[in-house]
């Protein structure tokens, strides 16, 4: 069975000799480059394309086209390569940028059959080249990760950040590799004429993180999802350093899903300590035009023996939003970090001690003569002075991160905060589109007290599915069913109040899918404030209106972007982003109705209409793998705290709690009349 992946998720490898599809909406150049345990290349030589087709162990395709397959062997590769990557790139003459296009589809397959595992890079819009997806090694075996990571500086970009920059790159391009009109490369074109220097653009603003928790990615019901990389590097609190998550969590993708960084595990130290790890998202390249960003903010610690005490706002940004972002972001990191590093440490004590304890006893002399039992004890006061070393460390830096909570938490915006923050009492109508939405919370065992704000990046780059089923989740089973389902729906509600609240005015239309009607309990306080688009539809033919309209709205901004003219949209097309929020899925729904789901679930994104489901993945397997893709494609959440997310660099375990309205706050229903007098203010 073909494993679906999602961004950021990835999967073992049942074979070393394998050959990866690639089908695309257009014609592409694909390449490959190979890497080390760090990720990166050797150099030149290490960059497959149609004029150097081959390197050991891969060989890559000869011309440009919508259909590719390469032919890897992994055995052959080289002790050397940890890393193999997929890169397509657009080149002149086409379409300018992937999102013009449809999305490019990517399978590792066994040579000639079945393929193991498929990858479809959705949300794309202005990168004109993209790292499609990566074989890997992980202690001594080969898996794939969905990457997606696209660029809109193209090419130039891809190998700049790849390691291949400035004169490594001539003659990479797409003119420099002389291809024709029928898509063949002429070779007397290659490396070695005067190729221009490629140009070094930022990345997409949306870059993917994988992946997410080996993250969000993971992110056993579904794979761990991945969170929202920062838009740049975290200034903040340092912590020491850590994906296979467990096979019951959803992948992050981050704190919050964008591309990230992978976590690697360096080899133990020649003292024989334990492993190192290095946890580091990618970092956001900035053009020679762009301002230089503002320093970090620090205060001087009240004692110099200690560490500066923490300030809000204390990473690189554009705005205070953008800074508070990047530090709960780096929170997220150094979290996870010393907590791996913790957890590292005492997997090694654990397996040192094995190892001495099997050696004092495999002799039989120190067994009779009693020196077994000197040995064993010394053993394990070694074993206890280290864990206990690592324990002081993790204590000190989960101090520090404590102490930068409580100072950040009260400083976050409304997009940002909790719905008990005072942030929202007295709030102004927001003047443009939040960076950021409030989820929910993380935390981790070692220190469950300490919470980090959850971010998913805005607009949605991936749909949200509320899980209202008790299936695979420890705290579901002991709700009872109706009240589980309760909880969901006002989890759903909350998440919109919260993205009407922090949007402009009329910048967001709602639309509810009840087609039984039974939420509307939850719905109640949106009908009553008179803000949503329409009556909550019912039945399957207030069903299949909701998506048809939804679904035209998705092709008309389609072609009206392909065409040039974003704004050139008939009168009754509403330009303002759209959220979906359907509840009780399958109920109501037709074959042909799914269809639709499906497709706004995939094309929505980039084009404005956003999907929140509320769902029971069990009640719709009727459907089969019919619906496989979208469930993967979505943002799996719990209504009640569990540990069902993992991010994708050191795939803990990480437990999510929402952020709900306190019990017998009005908090929901005020912030409901702000966006009513807001919007009536607005079209007077």
């Amino acid at each position: 069975m073909t494993a679906e992946l999602v961004r950021g998720q990835n999967h073992p490898l049942s074979r070393n000799r394998v050959e990866i599809r690639v089908s695309a909406g257009a014609a592409v150049l694909a390449l490959a480059v190979t890497g080390d345990e760090t990720g990166r290349p050797a150099g030149p030589g290490a960059l497959a394309h149609p004029g150097a087709r081959a390197l050991p162990g891969l060989e890559v395709p000869d011309r440009v086209g919508d259909r590719h397959r390469f032919t890897v062997d992994l055995d052959a590769v080289g002790a050397a390569v940890h890393r193999v990557r997929v890169l397509l790139v657009l080149p002149p003459g086409g379409p300018a940028r992937f999102g013009a296009v449809a999305a490019p589809h990517v399978a590792v397959a066994e040579p000639e059959g079945a393929a193991l595992a498929a990858y479809t890079v959705t949300g794309l819009d202005s990168e004109s080249a993209l790292v499609a997806l990566e074989l890997y090694r992980r202690q001594g075996a080969w898996k794939v990760r969905a990457v997606g990571q696209g660029y809109a500086g193209g090419l130039g970009a891809l190998l700049a950040d790849a390691g291949l920059a400035g004169p490594a790159a001539e003659g990479l391009t797409a003119a420099a590799l002389g291809l024709t009109a029928s898509g063949d490369i002429t070779l007397a074109a290659l490396p070695g004429g005067a190729a221009p220097t490629l140009p070094h653009g930022p990345r997409s603003p949306y870059d993917a993180v994988p992946g997410a928790p080996e993250g969000p990615a993971a992110p056993a019901p579904q794979p761990p999802d991945p969170l929202p990389a920062p838009a740049a590097p975290h200034a903040g609190t340092p912590g020491p350093g850590t994906s296979g998550g467990p096979s019951s969590a959803d992948t992050l993708g981050g704190p919050a899903g964008a591309t990230a960084g992978a976590a690697a595990a360096g080899a133990a130290g020649a003292a024989g300590g334990p492993p190192t790890i290095d946890y580091a998202h990618p970092r956001r390249r900035r053009t020679s035009a762009e301002a230089p960003e503002p320093a970090p903010r620090t205060e001087p610690a009240a004692d110099p023996g200690q560490p500066p005490r923490p300030v809000a706002g204390d990473a690189s940004g554009w705005s205070m939003d953008e800074r508070l972002y990047n530090q709960v972001w780096g929170m997220f990191e150094d979290l996870a970090r010393t907590v791996a590093a913790y957890r590292g440490a005492v997997d090694f004590a654990d397996s040192r001690l094995d190892r001495e304890l099997d050696a004092a006893l495999s002799d039989p002399a120190a067994r009779l003569g009693g020196s077994a039992n000197a040995a064993r004890d010394t053993a394990r006061a070694r074993r206890d002075d280290l864990v206990a070393q690592a324990r002081a460390v993790l204590d000190r830096d989960l101090a520090q991160l404590t102490a930068e909570a409580e100072v950040v938490e009260p400083a976050l915006p409304p997009a940002y905060a909790r719905w008990s923050a005072p942030v929202w009492h007295g709030r102004s109508t927001p003047a443009e589109a939040p960076l950021a939405l409030r989820l929910g919370d993380l935390s981790l065992p070692e220190r469950p007290e300490l919470r980090i704000p959850m971010l998913m990046r805005v607009p949605l780059e991936r749909g949200l599915w509320i899980d209202n089923g008790r299936t695979g989740s420890e705290a579901a089973m002991t709700m009872d069913t109706d009240r589980l389902r309760r909880a969901a729906m006002d989890m759903a509600v909350a998440h919109a109040v919260r993205l009407l609240a922090v949007h402009p005015a009329d910048a967001l239309s709602v639309h509810v899918i009840d087609a039984a009607g039974a939420g509307a309990a939850s719905l109640a306080p949106l009908v009553r404030a008179g803000v949503l688009a329409a009556p909550p539809a019912a039945g399957a033919e207030g069903v299949t209106r909701t998506l048809e309209g939804l679904t035209r709205r998705v092709d008309l901004v389609q072609m009206a972007l392909r065409a040039g003219a974003p704004e050139d949209l008939p009168p009754d097309v509403d330009p303002a982003e759209q959220l979906l929020v359907v509840h009780d899925f399958p109920h109501g729904f037709d074959d042909r109705s799914v269809t639709r789901l499906r497709y706004l679930a995939d094309e929505g994104p980039a084009v404005g209409v956003h999907l929140l489901m509320v769902a029971d993945r069990d009640e719709g397997s009727a459907y089969g793998p019919l619906l496989d893709p979208l469930w993967r494609s979505l943002m799996r959440l719990s209504p009640v705290p569990d540990h069902h997310l993992a991010d994708p660099w050191v795939q803990h375990a990480w437990t999510f709690e929402p952020d709900l309205p306190p019990r017998d706050s009005r908090v929901l229903e005020q912030a409901l009349e702000r966006i009513a007098q807001d919007r009536r203010s607005a079209r007077r």
